[in-house]
C-alpha cells in the first residue's frame, strides 16, 4: 500500500470514529447478546426458513459480520470474552464458575467510568453473579437484573432458572423508563430461551412442533421486534448504537453432537453478529472477513470515542465497517477458539481452532484439517495435507503462546458448592471428574466419546423434566462406559430415590460420594434412599454430612430433623427444625412437624403458632388441621379444636389433602 493509500486510509477511519463519537446520538449502546443461535437460522444470513423478520430488517441498517465465530462454546465463557474483549487463556474464564478477575478490562466497567449509566437483564442463572457460574460479572454495572435460584419441587423452571425473553426486554423497558436525560447509557440484554430444553409459548410452541428449537428462535425475534418498536416510541432507537450477537451455536448430530460445549464445527461456533450505528443512515452492509466475538467490546468503545485498553486482544471491527481491513493485534487474521470442557466434564482432551481463509484446523488428539470451501468439515484432509497442518498447528501454538496470560496467575479452582449448583444447572464441573488418563495428559479424543457425551445430555434433560423412568436406562449405560464420573452415579440414584426404588438406588449413591466427596447433594440423596429403607442411622450420617456441605439449605436441615426424630433423638430433631425455620420461615413441613414434635412433648402453647403458620401455608392439609386441633384441645380452647378436627375430618375424604 502506497504511503498516501496508507495515509487516507487512517484518515477515513479516524474521521469515521470521531463523527460517530461526537453526535448525540451515538452516546447511547445497547448490546444484545441472544443464547444458544445457529447463523443459518437468520434470514440476512441466508436461511430461507423465514425464524427472524424483525432481525433481517433490523440488519439492514448496520453492518453484517458473516463470518463471526465464537471463541468458547459455553454461555458464561463467551460472555466473558465479548464483554472484556479477551481470550479465555487470557481472562482465566474458560470453564463455568471462575470468577472475573477485578483487574481485566471489562465494557461495562468501562461505560461506567465514562459517566454513562450501566445496566444487565439475563435470562438466566448461568450469568447471575450470585450464582456459580458467573462471580464478579456485575462489576461497573448500576442496576444487575438476574435474582435466580435453583428451581425448587413443583416450581417452573420460568420463574427461577431463567426468564423467558419477553420477561427479560419488559424488565429493560421499565429501566430504560427511569434513566437520566442527561446521561448516556450502555444496556446489556441477555435472552437465554434457544438454549435447552427447547420449550417456546404459544402461539411458537404448536407453530413450531416438530421444530421447538425454531420456535425459540422465532419467539425471540418476535419479542426483539416489538422492543425496537418500544425503543422507536421512546425516541431511542436512532439515537442508539445496537449490537446484536449470539454467544455460540447449537449442534444437532453434526459431527456426532447434540447441544454444544465439545467441538469447534460451524454449528456451535458460527454466530450471527450485526452492529448498527447510531442515527438513520446505513453503515457497512456486509462484512465477509472473519471476526470473533472477541472484537465486540473494542468494536463498541471506538465507535462512541472512548479509549481501547491495550490489554484487549480483541480490534475494533470500525475500519471494517467503514471498507477497510486492518490486522489484528496478533499481526494475523485468523480466528482462535477452544473449550475445555471435554476435558473439564469428563476427562478427556480439550480442543483448540484454527481458522484461516483457506482452513479450519483442529489442535486434537488426532488433529484435523478441512478446507474452508467445505463448511461442513466432512473431509478431514490433515493426514493427506501433513505440511499445511504442521504449519497451521505451529501458529495456533505461537498465538497460544502470545495471547496467554504470563504474570503466573491461574484459575481459582471451583469450591464444592459452586460444582453443587453447576450440576444442578447441568452443567459437569473439574470438581466431579475423576476420570483423566493418567498415561495421556490431553485425555480421550472427544470424537471417540461423543455418544457418552450425549446419553448424559439426554438423561439430564430428562431428570431437569422429572422423566425419571426415561433417565435411568441412559444413565446405567453412562456409568458402564464412563465408570469414573460421579454425575452419572447421583442423578441415576436421585431418579431411583423418585421411583421410590430406594434399595437400588443405594450402591449408586455411596459410589457418587466416593467419587465425589463434596457433594451436599450424594450425602442427601443416600441420606433419604437410608431412610426410605429404614437404616435411620445411616440416614443421619449421610444427612448431616450433607448438611456440613450445604448449611443454607432448608431442605437438608429439614430431612435431618426427621431423621433425628426417628431415632428419638428429639432434642436434636427440635434445633433442626429450628434451623430450617430460620432459614426459611415458610418452610411447611418444618412447621407442621415441628408443631407437632412440640405438641406431643406437652409444649402446646409452643407449638401452636407453627401450626397455625402451617395451616396459613397449606390451608388443604388435613394433617395440618388435624395437629391444630390436638394443640387446641390440649390448651382447652374446645370451640377451636371442634372446628380444626371438623376440617380435618372434611379434607381427609379428600386423597389430595394428605400433604
Amino acid at each position: 500500500m502506497g504511503i498516501h493509500k496508507f495515509l487516507s486510509c487512517v484518515l477515513l477511519v479516524a474521521l469515521g470514529s470521531s463523527l460517530w463519537a461526537s453526535e448525540k446520538s451515538a452516546a447511547n449502546v445497547i448490546l444484545i447478546t441472544i443464547d444458544t443461535t445457529r447463523a443459518d437460522r437468520m434470514g440476512f444470513l441466508g436461511s430461507d426458513l423465514g425464524l427472524t423478520p424483525n432481525l433481517d430488517e433490523f440488519a439492514r441498517r448496520g453492518s453484517i459480520f458473516t463470518h463471526a465465530y465464537a471463541q468458547v462454546p459455553l454461555t458464561t465463557p463467551s460472555h466473558a470474552v465479548i464483554l472484556t474483549g479477551t481470550y479465555p487463556q487470557f481472562n482465566h474464564l474458560g470453564d463455568l464458575g471462575n470468577p472475573l478477575a477485578p483487574d481485566l478490562p471489562y465494557l461495562p466497567d468501562l461505560f461506567h467510568h465514562h459517566g454513562y449509566t450501566t445496566a444487565a437483564f439475563v435470562g438466566s442463572q448461568v450469568l447471575d453473579p450470585q450464582s456459580a457460574a458467573a462471580p464478579g460479572f456485575e462489576r461497573g454495572f448500576d442496576t444487575y437484573d438476574a435474582g435466580f435460584h435453583s428451581r425448587r419441587e413443583g416450581e417452573s423452571r420460568y420463574g427461577s432458572e431463567e426468564r423467558r425473553a419477553a420477561d427479560v426486554v419488559a424488565h429493560s423497558v421499565e429501566w430504560l423508563k427511569t434513566v437520566p436525560l442527561h446521561r448516556p447509557f450502555f444496556m446489556w440484554i441477555h435472552l437465554y430461551d434457544p438454549h435447552d430444553p427447547y420449550d417456546p409459548p404459544e402461539p411458537f410452541k404448536s407453530k413450531y412442533d416438530a421444530a421447538p428449537y425454531n420456535g425459540e428462535i422465532a419467539y425471540v425475534d418476535t419479542v426483539l421486534g416489538k422492543f425496537f418498536g418500544q425503543l422507536k416510541t421512546m425516541g431511542l432507537y436512532d439515537r442508539t448504537l445496537i449490537a446484536i450477537a449470539a454467544d455460540h451455536g447449537e449442534a444437532f448430530g453434526e459431527h456426532g453432537e447434540e447441544s454444544h460445549g465439545f467441538f469447534l464445527y460451524d454449528e456451535t461456533v458460527h454466530v450471527p453478529l450485526v452492529i448498527s450505528p447510531s442515527g438513520s443512515r446505513t453503515i457497512g452492509g456486509r462484512v465477509d472477513e472473519l471476526v470473533g466475538l472477541i472484537d465486540i467490546a473494542p468494536t463498541l468503545l471506538n465507535v462512541v470515542g472512548i479509549d481501547v485498553p491495550k490489554t484487549m486482544q480483541g480490534r475494533s471491527l470500525l475500519p471494517l465497517m467503514s471498507g477497510q481491513s486492518p490486522s489484528r493485534h496478533s499481526g494475523t487474521d485468523a480466528i482462535y477458539s477452544e473449550t475445555n470442557y471435554p476435558k473439564d466434564a469428563f476427562g478427556w482432551s480439550w480442543l483448540r481452532s484454527w481458522r484461516t481463509d483457506k482452513y479450519l484446523y483442529i489442535d486434537a488428539p488426532r488433529r484435523e484439517l478441512y478446507l474452508s470451501t467445505e463448511p461442513r468439515a466432512i473431509h478431514n484432509v490433515a493426514e493427506a495435507s501433513a505440511a499445511v497442518a504442521d504449519t497451521l498447528q505451529h501458529q495456533l501454538n505461537q498465538f497460544y503462546r502470545k495471547t496467554t496470560d504470563d504474570s503466573g496467575a491461574s484459575p481459582s479452582p471451583i469450591t464444592p458448592e459452586q460444582a453443587e449448583k453447576l450440576q444442578a444447572l447441568g452443567y459437569i464441573s473439574s470438581s466431579a471428574t475423576k476420570s483423566n488418563d493418567s498415561k495421556n495428559e490431553r485425555g480421550a479424543d472427544p470424537k471417540d466419546k461423543i455418544e457418552i457425551a450425549n446419553l448424559l445430555h439426554r438423561a439430564l434433560l430428562s431428570v431437569d423434566e422429572g422423566q425419571y423412568q426415561k433417565a435411568i436406562p441412559d444413565l446405567k449405560t453412562v456409568i458402564e462406559r464412563e465408570p469414573g464420573i460421579a454425575l452419572p452415579y447421583f442423578n441415576l440414584g436421585m431418579s431411583l430415590n423418585r421411583e421410590q426404588k430406594f434399595s437400588e438406588a443405594i450402591s449408586y449413591l455411596k459410589r457418587a460420594v466416593d467419587l465425589d466427596p463434596q457433594s451436599g447433594r450424594g450425602h442427601f440423596e443416600l441420606g433419604v434412599a437410608y431412610g426410605e429403607t429404614g437404616d435411620w442411622t445411616r440416614s443421619a450420617e449421610q444427612l448431616e454430612i450433607a448438611v456440613l456441605r450445604a448449611p443454607e439449605s432448608d431442605d437438608l436441615s429439614y430431612y435431618l430433623a426427621m431423621a433425628y426424630e426417628k431415632l428419638g433423638r428429639t432434642s436434636d430433631a427440635e434445633k433442626s427444625f429450628r434451623k430450617t425455620l430460620q432459614i426459611n420461615p415458610d418452610h411447611y413441613r418444618a412447621n407442621l412437624y415441628l408443631g407437632r414434635l412440640l405438641g406431643m412433648n406437652n409444649e402446646a402453647s409452643s407449638a401452636l403458632s407453627f401450626l397455625q403458620k402451617a395451616v396459613k401455608l397449606q390451608p388443604q392439609s388435613a394433617d395440618a388441621h388435624k395437629f391444630l386441633a390436638n394443640v387446641y384441645a390440649e390448651l382447652g380452647q374446645t370451640q377451636d379444636a371442634t372446628r380444626e378436627r371438623h376440617e380435618a375430618e372434611q379434607l381427609a375424604a379428600r386423597p389430595e389433602a394428605h400433604q
